[in-house]
């Protein structure tokens, strides 16, 4: 397992259901290919799954 996470914001929250938007705000992300490191844990990648067809993902 990787110690951070590297997300990229690659498709608009517009449309999207008001769970996953809120789920985008609370990994940090705000604009359109905007990139955020967290740290690799059960919770982040919890979030991740959840809006999974909205982000990408790379190990660091």
């Amino acid at each position: 397992m990787a110690e951070k996470l590297k997300i990229t914001l690659v498709k608009s929250t517009i449309g999207a259901i008001p769970k996953h938007k809120a789920t985008v705000a609370a990994l940090g992300l705000k604009k359109l290919n905007k990139t955020v490191e967290l740290p690799d844990n059960a919770a982040v990648r919890g979030m991740v799954k959840q809006v999974q067809h909205l982000v990408k993902v790379e190990e660091v």
